[in-house]
């Protein structure tokens, strides 16, 4: 298998929005689950998306994982490496996105390494090297609030500055639209002075046009969903994609089974499509205390979901208000809290596949990690988009055989998301 554009990606629910993202854009994907096992037969595609869970991991850790995927991208003839980061940033001072770009730039050579969050399909945009969300900058938004990477500074060049060994620059609006060789110079005259890493600012889609053609003739860059929206554009204008585009008809073949939604994102999104949810299909809601105390609130889960879901989808939900997030992360720690919170959820969601759940929605990024961990599912197919950001994805090598999921990232999808995502799934 040759492909052209290699992405490793720093969640399992951002994996899934690149694939989306690239899919929709002319390019055949597979999403596949950290490095595959050479036993496995991956389809002929243009674009591999590894999907790995690094986001909150040490910077030693991410940077270690990071370079095996790199390598094993650039064996099957990935000619550019896009680090798919989330459209907020989510990082802390540590890293992990200057660190993994460094490392990812140190791998292939030297240059500078283009970043960008932007992704305007989804209210994403920077100017003057500052995130907004939606019109607001990300440290007034509700966005700000991430359990594990909390988003208090909306100035990324400060932010990957203080992740980052070297100098960061700023690619601004009035230069990409001055066009591709106003950009080119700029980068130039960032290389001559040492600068490693560049934000690029972008409001439209012709901006995320602009830098995926010049990213394209670099070996590496950093960004979210949108960025490959760029690349994937550059790469069918180069002609060098000749598959006639991306299918996704046979994706959505029935599996039949049972369905499930399991929920661990706090975000005030997914809390909402909760409370939707709730006026049509059973809803249980955890109580975080008790999942940190022990094993009986998992216990009583999956009986409850016994005793309901041959008669229709139900919903399990770890999720809560972010005072109460607050309150647990003080008395457990932060770190000791999200673990025992991703456990519980990725126990449930096994025991609902050995009961026969086949289509199954995971909301959260951590919680889809530890999920499809738990499950060991080896690699996706991507389908038709749900919203945006999320579609349908087909497994491939499970032992479960074909299952239907959507990894959802918390701030994704309209209210009635849940709803939509299971009539999607046959």
């Amino acid at each position: 298998m040759a492909i052209f554009l290699g992405s490793i990606a720093d969640d399992y629910t951002g994996a899934s929005d690149l694939a989306n993202t690239l899919t929709k854009n002319g390019l055949r994907t597979v999403q596949t689950v950290g490095i595959p096992d050479p036993s496995l037969a991956l389809p002929d595609v243009d674009a591999v998306v590894v999907s790995l869970k690094i986001r909150s991991v040490s910077a030693s850790d991410a940077v270690t994982a990071a370079i095996s995927a790199e390598r094993w991208l650039r064996q099957r003839g990935a000619g550019h490496v896009l680090y798919k980061i989330c459209s907020t940033f989510d990082s802390t001072d540590a890293g992990n996105i200057g660190p993994v770009t460094e490392a990812l730039r140190e791998a292939a050579g030297g240059g500078v390494v283009l970043v960008t969050p932007a992704f305007p399909e989804t209210g994403r945009t920077v100017y003057l090297g500052h995130l907004f969300v939606g019109g607001q900058p990300l440290n007034e938004s509700p966005l700000k609030d991430h359990p594990l990477n909390p988003m208090h500074d909306a100035n990324l060049v400060r932010v990957l500055t203080r992740q980052s060994r070297n100098a960061v620059g700023l690619v601004d609006l009035t230069t990409i639209g001055a066009g591709p060789g106003a950009v080119k110079m700029r980068l130039d005259s960032f290389r001559t002075a040492g600068v490693t890493a560049v934000i690029a600012d972008a409001i439209f889609e012709r901006d995320l046009e602009t830098l995926g053609e010049i990213a394209l003739e670099m070996p590496v860059s950093t960004g979210a969903s949108g960025l490959g929206l760029g690349l994937a554009r550059a790469l069918v204008r180069s002609g060098r994609i000749s598959s006639g585009g991306a299918t996704t008809e046979d994706t959505i073949r029935a599996v039949g089974g049972l369905s499930a939604i399991v929920a661990g994102s706090c975000s005030k999104a997914t809390l909402r499509q909760l409370d939707i949810a709730e006026r049509s299909m059973p809803v249980l809601r955890l109580d975080p205390e008790r999942l940190l105390a022990g094993p009986d609130e998992i216990a009583a889960a999956i009986t409850w979901a016994g005793d309901r879901i041959s008669a229709g989808p139900v919903v399990i939900a770890a999720s809560a208000a972010p005072a109460t997030v607050s309150r647990l992360q003080s008395l457990h720690g932060r770190e000791a809290s999200g673990h025992a919170i991703e456990t519980a959820t990725s126990i449930i969601t096994a025991e609902l596949v050995e009961r026969g759940v086949r289509r199954l929605v995971v909301a959260g990024g951590e919680t889809s990690g530890a999920a499809v961990d738990r499950l060991a599912i080896p690699a996706f197919l991507i389908g038709p988009e749900i919203a945006p950001g999320v579609p349908v994805l087909r497994t491939v090598g499970n032992a479960q055989g074909d299952m239907l999921l959507a990894l959802k990232s918390g701030n994704f999808g309209g209210e009635d998301f849940f709803t939509a995502a299971l009539a999607m799934m046959h």
